[in-house]
């Protein structure tokens, strides 16, 4: 077997044909049929099976190319670490952040990153649910993480990088009367617009409500932390998100609250990273992180932000 098999294997399941993925991997058609026949008989099982919808995996095919991502990655990786330079590092680099956390610190750091290094391939994206990402870096699907809380399981060393607070979302009539904190306790009788059920900032709001003895009305729940604070401004219902989430242009109604909240958000590593990894820390680490306060005269975010002392020279954390 080689890399280039699962390669084209994992070409095929993505398109749904051979002659797709042929043409995406720009190779002739009958080459992909040939190592994907090869591959079939040294493994003696078949992988794909041809339905009305196109080729589709077989349960093993789908055991097989979860394995076989993994490799093709790590294949990946190796052959950027092997061919950087002093001024020149390639390859595919992946990352991974739960959703709310670096919305404005990882553009900032991912420009700069690509600016470094242009010849390097980047991807990112965002997921809710935290069950997804470890079960993405298990597979050994992303090279960086930005997480809420420690690194689990020991596939990934976790580098504290700050923490963010979280704040509520009012309409414009409530920001207007609004104290330069809010006190939870003053907005649970509003209808609450929550996150959907098993991702982390519904986890945040559920612990919240649950450690103040409060039980508010849901009035809608979504899936992005931009459409939360959009309907928040209309005036469906107030929400939770972190400060750094909050768009450009509603600032003005946001508040932090009382008792505080806030999480610590951690870059997860593996260990023995590559340089495109430690590169990308080393910025992010760069970037700002803790907002520490309001500008008092109930204008909403000052945006005040600096990075906490932890950051200067953040140590691996579990």
């Amino acid at each position: 077997m080689t890399i280039r098999q699962f390669e084209y294997a994992l070409a095929v399941a993505e398109a749904g044909s051979v002659t797709a993925a042929a043409e995406s991997l720009r190779v002739a058609q009958p080459s992909v049929s040939q190592q994907i026949r090869g591959l079939e008989r040294e493994l003696g099982v078949t992988l794909f099976t041809r339905t009305s919808a196109g080729l589709v995996p077989t349960a093993v095919g789908r055991a097989f190319l979860r394995d076989a991502e993994v490799a093709v990655r790590a294949a990946r990786r190796a052959r950027a670490t092997a061919r950087a330079g002093a001024d020149e590092l390639e390859g595919e680099l992946v990352v991974a952040a739960q959703m709310g956390l670096g919305t404005r610190q990882l553009p900032g750091a991912l420009s700069a990153l690509r600016r470094r290094f242009p010849r390097l391939e980047i991807t990112v994206f965002e997921e809710a649910n935290p069950a997804e990402l470890e079960r993405l870096a298990r597979r050994g699907v992303v090279d960086l993480g930005l997480m809420g809380g420690p690194c689990q399981g020991g596939l990934y060393e976790g580098h504290h990088l700050g923490d963010e607070e979280f704040v509520v979302v009012l309409g414009s009539e409530q920001a207007r009367l609004a104290a330069d904190r809010v006190e939870l306790r003053e907005v649970a009788r509003e209808p609450w617009i929550r996150f959907d059920h098993g991702s982390a900032l519904d986890g945040v709001l559920r612990d919240v409500l649950r450690d103040n003895d409060l039980a508010p009305a849901t009035v809608a729940r979504v899936s992005q932390t931009t459409t939360a604070v959009r309907w928040a401004a209309h005036g469906l219902g107030v929400t939770l998100v972190p400060a750094s989430a909050v768009p450009p242009g509603f600032e003005y109604l946001t508040r932090p609250v009382l008792p505080a909240v806030s999480m610590p958000t951690v870059a997860a590593v593996r260990p023995g990273a590559g340089p495109a990894e430690m590169a990308l820390l080393d910025l992010l680490r760069q970037e700002t992180w803790y907002y520490t306060g309001f500008s008092g005269n109930g204008s909403g975010l000052a945006h005040n932000w600096v990075a906490p002392p932890s950051t200067t020279n953040s140590a691996p954390v579990v």
